[in-house]
């Protein structure tokens, strides 16, 4: 069994990984967003960036390409085994994708103050609306989360004034 202190350490490594990712994405010029999804046994099932401006798709939310490619992997649309990483806190079409994949466990870096839909502005999964009890954990990596995505965004601004 692992212990409480254990299960921290895991939620940051795997946090990590998803901060890695949204690297990427910010690099590419996307929202610094990066996700991934582990099975029960801690194996890596699959991972997202944010791609909406390189693929031309609303919906191409790190969490939903992450969703779309464990499912895939495991041939199978119920996720109720599997921890989600983000970094930053879904937005409403994300968190509903989460419920109807039956995540096990979300685990995310920051509060989004302005599309939050797990605890900050609104609570979709414990909403009469939700069909499934998830389990979440918020504020890993937390001030990392934070500011890759300040850092991203005041770059942003400079580059456009």
């Amino acid at each position: 069994m692992l212990t409480k202190y254990t299960k921290y350490i895991i939620h940051q490594q795997w946090m990590s990984s998803a901060l890695e990712l949204a690297k990427v994405a910010g690099d590419a010029g996307e929202v610094p967003v990066g996700a991934v999804i582990i099975d029960s046994t801690g194996k890596l099932l699959a991972q997202g960036e944010n791609r909406k401006e390189r693929d031309k798709d609303p919906t191409a939310h790190a969490e939903i390409l992450a969703i779309k490619r464990a499912a895939t992997t495991l041939q199978n649309w119920h996720l109720n085994e599997c921890t989600l990483y983000v970094t930053l806190e879904p937005c409403p079409m994300c968190a509903g994708a989460i419920v109807q994949a039956r995540l096990g466990l979300l685990v995310y870096g920051v509060d989004d103050t302005k599309t939050g839909a797990i605890r900050t502005v609104i609570n979709i999964p414990d909403s009469a609306a939700s069909n499934h009890r998830l389990q979440v954990i918020g504020g890993v990596l937390e001030s990392a989360c934070r500011e890759q995505l300040q850092a991203w965004f005041a770059t942003r601004r400079r580059s456009v004034n």
